[in-house]
């Protein structure tokens, strides 16, 4: 419940303070008072965005904060999912800063507006004027159905499958898209696949080829200059080996007289060794070597086809050749395979059908076992508000689609005078009636949705005399089990109250601010019967308005 709230530099308040009990409380005021002021401060420590304007002094920042008592309501596990700490008494605060920024703590651990605005919904229901034109809407009409029904934990059950069916579906249909696109190219990445895998392509291998083709296609110069080196290195007169034996034996003659000889000679033995190692191998290639002209034809094939490959893909080394191979290898078996996995995603799609509808069907038979005592409770509540004749037919029609929250369509109809057609809310119900039928759904839901607390925003608008009577006496009702507010302007209802509070305006210094106090005794009694006939307060508004009092529920 809500159990303090201060407002701060917001709108026409300069800083108010008020405390509040459980049971019903009344909030009046004249027209204009800041009643809607007092809303929407607290609107705003529930999650509703800032607005700069709200300021009411612009070089201070704007607080609002409220406490509420939550050790009764069930909320830890909000607190635990969103690393809060959790407090009986748990501080919800609102800045908002002269530059147009907006801070929201809970229990001073700073929040986003979502986390915030999420906790509000647990805490408080702000009933506005707005809101009774949600009765006119369908997904607040399941929203009430439901709440009869205890759907909660089949509706989450269904959401999560419900969600698990689209995510299959989007892939599925990514899937059949894709295989439209493939099919086209299918083809001739199969072609461009095939070419790589015959070209066996392997890392190297150009410069292996370019190799081989620069040594078949100048094997006659090769071959020339091969020759000449053996002459050089193997002449038995003046070849290269020749001298180099007879600088052998020179030396060998000379290491006798010091070490120094001794190291040369065995230098020019190194020597000659390599010499004569370097002339077999060139003789050997000599003797290897020959003209052949079709290995140099499949060799400068080979070149061709690497060539004419790296053109096409548009690449220079063979590892970009054999990334491409990769890539058009996954696409075509990519392809080939899509027909197997559109049949398994489309037997998925039916098995998440199948429990969907399992669980869709567990939704529509507890909503058709509550519609008749949702139907008896409203039309029971609206006897008593005035509307004997009042009668609701609702109809719940099972489709094969698949919705946010089942498989049902929900025809909310209603009558408002005996013997009249059944119509839709907004067409036939006025706007008198539309907050009875309000009122009726939520002292309901009440029962079910168990809210700390509920805060009605001059729902008793369009009715007077007994009627409103009746509406003070649901909202007392509603109070013995929940927290209700009521923002009215009608004495019959405030009177209903277990504690009043009176909005007011008031001038000091030429500003004009808006204050807000707890009235009781003469001073309630007053405020009664000034409601009942005005500034002029006679005798007998006194005597109805104590007796209003007296007589409350």
């Amino acid at each position: 419940m809500l159990v303090t709230l201060i407002i701060k530099n917001y709108a026409l308040i300069d800083n108010l303070q008020v405390t509040f009990t459980n049971g019903l409380t009344a909030i009046t005021g004249e027209t204009g008072a800041g009643k809607s002021i007092l809303l929407g401060g607290l609107s705003l420590v529930l999650g509703k965005r800032a607005d700069l304007s709200s300021i009411k002094n612009s070089e201070d920042k704007c607080v609002i904060e409220a406490t509420f008592a939550i050790s009764n309501y069930k909320i830890e596990p909000f607190f635990k999912a969103n690393d809060l700490d959790f407090e009986k008494q748990t501080i919800i605060r609102r800045e908002i800063l002269p530059s147009g920024k907006s801070r929201a703590f809970i229990n001073d651990t700073p929040v986003t507006l979502d986390v915030l605005s999420r906790l509000g919904e647990q805490l408080i229901d702000i009933h506005s004027q707005h809101q009774t034109l949600k009765l006119t809407d369908n997904n607040f009409q399941f929203q009430v159905v439901d709440a009869v029904a205890s759907n909660d934990l089949v509706l989450s059950e269904y959401s999560e499958k419900l969600s698990l069916y689209h995510q299959i579906k989007k892939e599925l249909k990514k899937l059949i898209d894709f295989q439209q696109e493939a099919d086209k190219e299918y083809d001739y990445n199969s072609f461009l696949l095939k070419e790589l895998v015959s070209a066996n392509l392997k890392p190297g291998m150009l410069a292996e080829l370019e190799a081989s083709y620069e040594a078949l296609n100048n094997v006659e110069e090769i071959a020339e200059n091969v020759s000449h080196a053996t002459q050089i290195l193997g002449e038995e007169q003046v070849g290269v080996i020749s001298g180099m034996n007879e600088l052998k034996a020179v030396f060998n003659k000379l290491v006798h007289f010091g070490d120094s000889y001794k190291e040369l000679a065995s230098r020019v033995q190194s020597s000659l060794i390599e010499l004569d190692d370097i002339f077999v191998e060139i003789q050997q290639i000599e003797e290897n070597l020959e003209a052949d002209p079709q290995q140099l034809e499949e060799v400068n094939a080979k070149l061709q086809l690497i060539y004419n490959l790296q053109k096409k893909h548009n690449v220079i080394e063979i590892s970009e050749l054999l990334a491409a191979q990769e890539e058009l290898a996954e696409k075509v078996s990519k392809t080939e395979n899509l027909e197997a996995d559109i049949k398994r995603l489309q037997l998925d799609v039916l098995k998440q059908e199948e429990a969907l509808d399992v669980v869709a069907n567990k939704i529509h038979k507890n909503r058709a076992k509550s519609i008749p005592s949702l139907k008896s409770h409203l039309e029971g509540v609206l006897a008593e508000l005035g509307m004997p004749n009042a009668k609701f037919k609702i109809d719940l029609v099972p489709t094969n689609k698949y919705f946010a929250k089942g498989k049902d369509e929900l025809h909310f109809l209603f009558a408002a005078n005996k013997g009249g057609s059944f119509n839709e809310l907004k067409k036939v119900a006025s706007g008198g009636e539309l907050s009875r039928i309000m009122l009726a759904i939520k002292s309901l839901l009440a029962q079910y949705m168990h809210l700390p607390t509920i805060m009605f925003d001059e729902i008793d608008t369009g009715v007077s005399g007994e009627v409103s009577n009746k509406m003070g006496d649901i909202m007392h009702q509603m109070s013995k089990t929940m927290q209700v507010f009521t923002i009215t302007h009608l004495p019959q209802v405030a009177a209903k109250g277990d504690v009043q509070f009176k909005v007011f305006k008031e001038d000091k210094g030429g500003v004009t601010s808006s204050q807000m106090k707890q009235i009781t005794g003469e001073e309630r009694i007053k405020e009664i019967a000034e409601m009942l006939g005005g500034k002029d307060i006679s005798s007998s508004a006194m005597a109805h308005a104590k007796e209003l009092l007296m007589n409350k529920a």
